[in-house]
């Protein structure tokens, strides 16, 4: 396709006004590529990394090109070609992708260490000391944004089975993911209470396993084919009405397993099933009809909401979210400007294209600071944590916080 239509909502072409940092040059370059006619370079490495991969193109798109299956192919080329070999990626990228998150001990082996770094207060002394002046100056940035470690991890908040509160209509499963277990175990007992509360009994395994999208969307394909595999094991979606994910990169990328295990015998139909099963939380509880809430008197509160990449563009989930929040009483919703324009979070981009992602952030915050809303509500960890650090470096007194958070909030205060 050549029309264009696609360039206006592209972030990065928006930003530099180059056609190779669009959707329609980037579709070029991997087609000169499967046409043998360029071979891959760093060059191209280097285009599809700084990609954000939010798929606003595939939402603008008048023929439905598939974006997100060209994009992923063209970083798995980009990593079986070994244009970026080096010792110190490899390794990076063997410890994170190949090792750290394909076990959930491992992770929150690592999590609990944080959350002891930051406990005893090493953290604080450190920044307070001026010792991470000493690191280069990306380090420092690094550092800058590492969140807090809850508490409590999800095993730890959410017992094996919940029962339904009151008639149960449903048997589900719930998927604690890997940063929202580390960082958001709350969200995950917020979704478990709000399922239970719409009469659905909620199977919540305590030993869960990644669901692969990291990987995928760094081009380790047979990484994330085993972990689809895992997860299908664990929760076989013939067992369940639904299979319920509040993350929304993680659910975009749960819906296709039937395309990730297409070649595999022995997982194809049933992951043609499990893609059926998987739902967001904001279109199960649509879909179900959502319990009323009895207003306590509680004063009017002002909500923004930011509309997560995959959640609207890759799932084409943008009612349902506003529906939900509007079932809360007293809630205000104030529509944000350019909602579902990326965050710069984008899964690991804000870690690999810190500049771009800071641009987008700014952005982002402008629009958030003129809602005048005390509370910005978001469907996904990454975003989740990059406004928070956006408003943080501000100073906002800005809440950030996942909308099945704040109805869960709403049910508990008026009970």
């Amino acid at each position: 396709m050549h029309c264009g239509l696609c360039l206006p909502t592209c972030p990065t072409y928006d930003a530099t006004k180059l056609e190779r940092n669009s959707p329609r040059g980037r579709i070029a370059l991997m087609r000169a590529i499967a046409d043998d006619r360029l071979e891959p370079s760093r060059a191209f490495g280097e285009e599809m990394y700084f990609c954000l991969g939010c798929l606003a193109c595939a939402t603008a798109c008048p023929a439905g090109v598939n974006y997100a299956e060209l994009f992923e192919h063209a970083r798995a080329e980009v990593e079986q070609s070994g244009v970026f070999g080096s010792p110190t990626r490899s390794l990076v990228r063997s410890f994170t992708l190949r090792w750290l998150f394909m076990d959930l001990h491992r992770l929150r082996l690592a999590g609990f260490a944080l959350r002891l770094y930051q406990q005893l207060g090493l953290q604080g002394f450190l920044r307070r000391s001026g010792a991470f002046k000493l690191l280069p100056r990306r380090w420092r940035e690094l550092e800058e944004i590492v969140p807090t470690v809850q508490q409590k991890f999800s095993a730890e908040l959410i017992a094996p089975v919940t029962p339904a509160t009151g008639a149960k209509r449903y048997r589900v499963a719930m998927l604690t993911g890997c940063a929202q277990d580390i960082f958001f175990s709350e969200v995950n007992r917020d979704t478990v209470e709000v399922l239970a509360r719409n009469g659905c009994e909620v199977v919540t395994p305590p030993e869960q396993f990644c669901c692969g999208s990291l990987q995928v969307h760094c081009g380790e394909w047979e990484a994330a084919r085993q972990l689809a595999r895992k997860q299908i094991d664990q929760f076989p979606p013939e067992q369940f009405d639904a299979i319920i994910s509040n993350s929304a990169g993680c659910g975009s990328h749960l819906k296709h397993y039937a395309k990730l295990l297409g070649d595999d015998p022995a997982y194809r139909e049933r992951a043609k099933s499990w893609d059926g099963k998987v739902k967001d939380i904001h279109e199960w509880l649509a879909q179900i009809g959502i319990t009323p809430i009895s207003s306590n008197g509680a004063p009017e509160l002002a909500v923004t909401y930011h509309e997560a990449c995959h959640l609207c563009h890759g799932q084409k989930i943008t009612a349902q979210p506003r529906q939900v929040l509007r079932v809360i009483p007293n809630l205000k919703l104030v529509e944000l400007p350019e909602s579902t324009w990326c965050c710069g979070s984008a899964g690991v981009y804000n870690l690999i294209q810190p500049g771009m992602a800071n641009d987008l952030l700014e952005r982002k915050i402008e629009h958030i600071k003129r809602t005048g809303a005390g509370v910005v509500a978001t469907a996904n960890p990454g975003c989740l944590l990059q406004i928070m650090n956006g408003a943080r470096r501000q100073g906002l007194a800005l809440r950030v916080a996942h909308p099945i958070s704040l109805l869960a909030e709403a049910y508990r205060n008026a009970s």
